[in-house]
Protein backbone atom coordinates (compact mmCIF):
# COMPACT_ATOMS: atom_id res chain seq x y z
CA UNK A 1 0.00 0.00 0.00
CA UNK A 2 2.66 2.26 0.93
CA UNK A 3 4.09 2.24 -2.62
CA UNK A 4 0.68 3.71 -4.15
CA UNK A 5 0.79 6.21 -1.31
CA UNK A 6 1.08 9.27 -3.28
CA UNK A 7 -1.23 8.10 -6.16
CA UNK A 8 -4.06 7.96 -3.34
CA UNK A 9 -3.29 11.11 -1.93
CA UNK A 10 -3.51 12.33 -5.28
CA UNK A 11 -6.73 10.37 -6.16
CA UNK A 12 -8.48 12.17 -3.40
CA UNK A 13 -7.21 15.29 -3.51
CA UNK A 14 -8.20 15.20 -7.78
CA UNK A 15 -11.67 14.04 -6.48
CA UNK A 16 -11.65 17.31 -4.14
CA UNK A 17 -10.86 19.26 -7.22
CA UNK A 18 -13.85 17.96 -9.13
CA UNK A 19 -15.94 18.67 -6.17
CA UNK A 20 -15.12 22.12 -5.83
CA UNK A 21 -15.22 22.50 -9.85
CA UNK A 22 -19.10 21.13 -9.37
CA UNK A 23 -19.49 24.14 -7.01
CA UNK A 24 -17.95 26.71 -8.89
CA UNK A 25 -19.89 25.53 -12.16
CA UNK A 26 -23.61 25.50 -9.78
CA UNK A 27 -22.83 29.04 -8.68
CA UNK A 28 -22.12 30.75 -11.85
CA UNK A 29 -25.08 29.48 -13.20
CA UNK A 30 -24.03 26.59 -15.08
CA UNK A 31 -26.89 23.97 -13.97
CA UNK A 32 -29.70 26.57 -14.01
CA UNK A 33 -29.80 29.96 -15.89
CA UNK A 34 -26.97 29.25 -18.15
CA UNK A 35 -27.55 25.44 -18.81
CA UNK A 36 -27.14 26.21 -22.38
CA UNK A 37 -23.42 27.09 -21.76
CA UNK A 38 -22.42 24.02 -19.73
CA UNK A 39 -21.36 21.56 -22.58
CA UNK A 40 -18.82 24.12 -23.47
CA UNK A 41 -17.92 25.90 -19.96
CA UNK A 42 -17.09 22.57 -17.99
CA UNK A 43 -14.41 21.32 -20.28
CA UNK A 44 -12.60 23.87 -18.74
CA UNK A 45 -12.00 21.65 -15.78
CA UNK A 46 -9.27 20.10 -18.01
CA UNK A 47 -6.86 22.91 -17.23
CA UNK A 48 -7.02 22.38 -13.55
CA UNK A 49 -7.13 18.51 -14.09
CA UNK A 50 -3.89 19.01 -15.78
CA UNK A 51 -2.40 20.76 -12.98
CA UNK A 52 -3.61 18.28 -10.48
CA UNK A 53 -1.32 15.25 -12.65
CA UNK A 54 1.64 17.49 -13.20
CA UNK A 55 1.54 18.44 -9.48
CA UNK A 56 1.22 14.33 -8.90
CA UNK A 57 3.43 13.05 -11.36
CA UNK A 58 6.44 15.61 -9.78
CA UNK A 59 5.62 15.08 -6.11
CA UNK A 60 5.96 10.70 -7.58
CA UNK A 61 9.15 11.91 -8.75
CA UNK A 62 10.47 13.18 -6.03
CA UNK A 63 9.24 10.72 -3.95
CA UNK A 64 11.18 8.30 -6.53
CA UNK A 65 14.56 10.06 -5.42
CA UNK A 66 14.18 12.46 -7.94
CA UNK A 67 14.10 10.40 -11.07
CA UNK A 68 11.16 8.96 -13.20
CA UNK A 69 10.92 7.32 -16.23
CA UNK A 70 7.70 7.73 -18.63
CA UNK A 71 6.50 4.31 -17.69
CA UNK A 72 6.73 5.31 -13.98
CA UNK A 73 4.80 8.33 -14.60
CA UNK A 74 2.20 6.69 -16.81
CA UNK A 75 1.55 4.19 -14.29
CA UNK A 76 1.53 6.48 -11.19
CA UNK A 77 -1.12 8.41 -13.32
CA UNK A 78 -3.43 5.16 -13.89
CA UNK A 79 -3.29 4.36 -10.42
CA UNK A 80 -4.44 7.72 -9.49
CA UNK A 81 -7.48 7.90 -13.01
CA UNK A 82 -8.36 4.50 -10.72
CA UNK A 83 -8.91 6.03 -7.69
CA UNK A 84 -10.51 8.75 -9.35
CA UNK A 85 -13.11 6.12 -11.03
CA UNK A 86 -13.92 4.50 -7.58
CA UNK A 87 -14.70 7.47 -6.08
CA UNK A 88 -16.28 9.11 -9.27
CA UNK A 89 -20.17 7.37 -8.02
CA UNK A 90 -19.78 9.19 -4.02
CA UNK A 91 -19.09 12.50 -6.87
CA UNK A 92 -22.40 11.73 -8.29
CA UNK A 93 -24.43 11.14 -5.73
CA UNK A 94 -23.11 14.15 -3.88
CA UNK A 95 -23.64 16.03 -6.96
CA UNK A 96 -26.69 15.05 -8.45
CA UNK A 97 -28.33 14.50 -4.79
CA UNK A 98 -27.74 17.03 -2.73
CA UNK A 99 -25.39 19.92 -4.79
CA UNK A 100 -27.65 20.58 -7.65
CA UNK A 101 -30.42 17.77 -7.78
CA UNK A 102 -31.90 20.21 -10.73
CA UNK A 103 -29.54 19.58 -12.58
CA UNK A 104 -30.57 16.55 -14.47
CA UNK A 105 -34.19 18.14 -15.05
CA UNK A 106 -32.77 21.49 -16.46
CA UNK A 107 -30.68 20.04 -18.66
CA UNK A 108 -33.28 17.66 -19.64
CA UNK A 109 -35.40 20.72 -20.41
CA UNK A 110 -32.84 22.38 -22.26
CA UNK A 111 -32.04 19.95 -25.09
CA UNK A 112 -35.79 19.08 -25.68
CA UNK A 113 -36.15 22.66 -25.88
CA UNK A 114 -33.38 22.65 -28.41
CA UNK A 115 -35.46 19.49 -30.47
CA UNK A 116 -33.95 16.59 -28.51
CA UNK A 117 -36.14 13.53 -27.99
CA UNK A 118 -37.46 13.70 -24.05
CA UNK A 119 -37.14 10.01 -23.71
CA UNK A 120 -33.31 10.22 -24.91
CA UNK A 121 -32.53 12.72 -22.77
CA UNK A 122 -34.23 10.81 -19.64
CA UNK A 123 -31.79 7.79 -20.21
CA UNK A 124 -28.90 10.07 -20.72
CA UNK A 125 -29.07 12.42 -18.63
CA UNK A 126 -29.83 10.35 -15.06
CA UNK A 127 -27.72 9.30 -12.01
CA UNK A 128 -27.41 5.85 -12.93
CA UNK A 129 -25.63 6.86 -16.42
CA UNK A 130 -23.71 9.12 -14.88
CA UNK A 131 -22.27 7.32 -12.35
CA UNK A 132 -20.72 5.20 -15.46
CA UNK A 133 -19.85 7.87 -17.54
CA UNK A 134 -17.40 9.72 -15.01
CA UNK A 135 -16.40 6.14 -13.91
CA UNK A 136 -15.10 5.54 -17.53
CA UNK A 137 -14.73 8.99 -18.22
CA UNK A 138 -11.88 9.09 -15.32
CA UNK A 139 -9.80 6.39 -16.59
CA UNK A 140 -10.13 7.22 -20.45
CA UNK A 141 -9.10 10.99 -20.02
CA UNK A 142 -6.88 10.03 -16.64
CA UNK A 143 -4.94 7.64 -19.01
CA UNK A 144 -4.39 10.29 -21.54
CA UNK A 145 -3.71 12.71 -19.07
CA UNK A 146 -1.03 10.61 -17.68
CA UNK A 147 0.51 9.67 -20.98
CA UNK A 148 0.88 12.91 -21.75
CA UNK A 149 2.37 14.56 -18.66
CA UNK A 150 4.68 11.51 -17.95
CA UNK A 151 6.37 12.88 -20.99
CA UNK A 152 7.13 16.35 -19.24
CA UNK A 153 7.76 15.13 -15.71
CA UNK A 154 10.14 12.03 -16.42
CA UNK A 155 13.84 12.57 -15.32
CA UNK A 156 16.64 10.23 -16.17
Amino acid sequence: MKKFAIELKWGIIFFAVILLWTVFEKSIGLHDERIDRHVTLTNFFAIPAIIVYVLALLDKRKWLGGTMTWAQGFTSGLVIAFVVSLLSPIGQVLTHNYLSPEFFPNIIEYSVSQGQDQADMEAYFNLKNYIKLSMLGALMMGAGTSAIVAIFTRKS
